[in-house]
């Protein structure tokens, strides 16, 4: 990837003339630099651009390489040599010409992806027709051209750029920009320039199907490229896993190690390996994410109010309540640093009072100030704020509380707003993770179906329930029952594949198994296995002798409840039967209900409305473990 040169000077855009300034120095490196680029000593290796949608190779990415075995090999090597020597335009013009040419002598279809830096865009030898002519010798219409504009080399003329890219698309280009997400610059970039393609920074694709905040990086990229119709290219892709996410994603094109690497003579097509994940009918499990209220913290919660100083009067803060109706406190701060709050109702109620404005409107505020309010610092956590709060004197929820960096005052926080986002927060981490087990609620896994049904994906729905959990509660107590159901969560996830399987969690004792895997009954077997097998240390000796518990019924009779089993009800699901998350959820509900009839763990596999036969047959297993229907 060509670096960009954030020394060069808008006089360098001017030079002409002399191929290689005369001002370059004449050390060892900088000879052999020039010597590389006059005798064109380079040379040019390909990497392939997929097409995800269409299954194919759309283009290529030229890149460069100095002689093997040379110092300067390497493009971080031969680029940082030519910032050093102020040789970055000189060497870019070489490689442009080096890259155009093996690409047409390669015959290689589809789009070249060429890099260039903004100060080489507007280098006269760029803009004077030159490449453009080398282009028609080479045969290749610039309509196959893709300028890739490096990010790293910042744009100060946004205006002088776009009229130079007005100038570049008329002719037939197309423009790139490479690497979104490295710095902070390239968003505006976006805005600015408009590209048809976007290529996603390695470091966000790289691992996508394992973190969960690459994940939604990728996927507000994703959105906003939807939004301005851009291309996105996703950069790094490193593993089958990472393509398939990418895949899923709906991200229209991929490069990296996996797809292909670099070489100086690639293949035209994808080679069988990427093309079975292309082609898989599996369905991604995208990362979940976890509960963010840890991270939430009282910056979130300030507002800016112009503060006053400990010295104004009693008048002037009379007056700001006044003209600001929404004002309910009124922070004191002296040199930046606060000292005080001031509560609208309190001194409105002090100066209703006969005589007291006349008395004591012209002395300074500090007299009916708290002295001591309650002061956060802005990395205070949600969690840490309400705990806070939660032991303060009452007044202070309706106070609310000063917000510091560094002791600094910067705003104020409202107790209702705290209390409002906790709130929030709650229902949202319970929609969305379980907080018992941390196990995806209910609106991933509703999502998740209704990815699987529109990708016409075969799979299996799990309904997986505990039996005779009440009496067990009853008798242990719910923190033993808790330790029962995290037991569950965690037996179903060592069953399942991470990689294909989506285990989810409804709420109390009821899960949710969303299978691909092929062996996905010899998986529920193996969980009705383990959680027969520990369980059994959390029973005492006598429960597990008698073979139950003991308890009372309605009518405060003792009687003996049989000890918890599980039950899995499972559902062969596809988008021929179903339509919607709506309806797979009722029948595996039904699936398990018939799963519960029977004693003891048990699975029961729901087939009336099955149109296909199950991937691994119930030979697997043993004849208790199945019922058909």
């Amino acid at each position: 990837m060509l670096n960009p040169f954030p020394h060069l000077t808008p006089e360098r855009h001017a030079m002409q003339g002399a191929a290689f300034p005369p001002t370059a120095p004449e050390t060892g490196e900088a000879r052999a630099l020039t010597e590389l680029i006059r005798e064109r000593r380079l040379s040019a290796v390909f990497q392939p651009i997929l097409d995800c949608r269409a299954h194919s190779t759309m283009g290529f990415e030229g890149l460069i390489r100095g002689p093997e075995g040379h110092p300067l090999h390497m493009p971080d090597a031969l680029f940082g040599a030519a910032r050093r020597h102020h040789l970055g335009l000189e060497l870019e013009h070489a490689c442009r010409e080096t890259v155009l040419q093996a690409f047409a002598e390669l015959r290689l279809p589809g789009k070249l992806f060429i890099n260039a830096s903004p100060a080489c865009l507007l280098d006269p030898r760029f803009k004077n027709g030159e490449t453009l002519a080398f282009l028609r010798r080479l045969g290749l219409p610039p309509s196959r051209v893709v300028i890739e504009l490096t990010e790293n080399q910042q744009i100060t003329d946004f205006p002088e750029i776009q009229a130079t890219l007005a100038h570049f698309r008329s002719l037939g280009y197309q423009i790139a920009i490479d690497d979104l997400g490295e710095g902070f610059s390239n968003l505006r970039m976006w805005s600015e320039i408009r590209p048809e393609y976007v290529k996603i920074d390695r470091h966000f694709i790289t691992g996508i199907g394992q973190d969960d905040l690459k994940f939604q990086f990728v996927k507000a990229m994703q959105d906003l490229a939807e939004t301005c119709t851009a291309h996105i290219i996703a950069e790094g892709i490193e593993s089958a896993a990472d393509l398939q996410t990418v895949r899923d994603l709906g991200i229209a094109c991929g490069q990296g190690y996996f797809i292909a690497r670099p070489v100086p003579a690639p293949a035209t097509c994808p080679r069988q390996e990427v093309l079975d994940v292309l082609c898989s009918r599996r369905v991604a499990v995208f990362p979940q994410a976890m509960a963010t209220s840890s991270i939430t913290t009282a910056r979130t919660l300030l507002h800016y109010i112009e503060p006053i100083d400990p010295r104004a009067d009693n008048d002037l803060v009379f007056e700001r309540f006044e003209s600001e109706t929404q004002l309910e406190v009124l922070p004191v701060v002296q040199e930046g640093m606060p000292v005080g709050l001031i509560n609208r109702h309190t001194l409105i109620d002090r100066f209703a009072r006969p005589f007291r404005r006349e008395l004591y409107g012209k002395k300074p505020c500090s007299m009916f100030m708290d002295p001591a309010p309650l002061i956060v610092d802005e990395n205070a956590t949600v969690q840490e704020l309400g705990l806070i709060l939660s032991r303060a004197a009452r007044h202070y929820l309706f106070d609310g509380f000063i917000v510091t960096s560094a002791g600094r005052y910067m705003g104020v926080g409202s107790g209702h707003d705290l209390m409002a986002l906790i709130t929030e927060m709650q229902i949202s981490a319970a929609r969305y993770a379980n907080p018992l087990t941390q196990l995806p609620g209910n609106v991933p896994i509703n999502e998740h179906i209704d990815r699987l049904l529109k990708a016409g994906v075969r799979f299996a729905a799990c309904y997986a329930d505990l039996d005779n959990f009440k009496p067990f509660n009853d008798v242990y107590g719910y923190r033993r029952g808790d330790d029962v159901i995290q037991l569950l969560g965690q037996i179903l996830v060592e069953v399942a594949d991470g990689r294909l399987d989506f285990v989810g969690h409804i709420g109390g004792d009821d899960f949710l198994i969303l299978f691909q895997s092929n062996d996905w009954e010899v998986r529920c077997a193996r969980a009705l296995k383990l959680f027969d097998e520990r369980v059994l240390p959390i029973f005492t000796a006598e429960d597990l002798q008698r073979g139950g518990l003991v308890g009372e019924n309605r009518r405060g009779e003792e009687v003996l409840h049989p000890l918890p089993a599980l039950s899995i009800g499972a559902l062969l699901a596809d988008s021929n039967q179903y339509e919607s998350h709506h309806e797979i959820a009722t029948a595996a509900a039904d699936a398990k209900k018939q799963a519960k009839k029977q004693r003891g763990s048990s699975l029961f596999i729901e087939r009336r409305r099955s149109h296909f036969l199950p991937l691994v047959g119930l030979e697997a297993l043993s004849p208790a473990l199945s019922c058909p229907a």
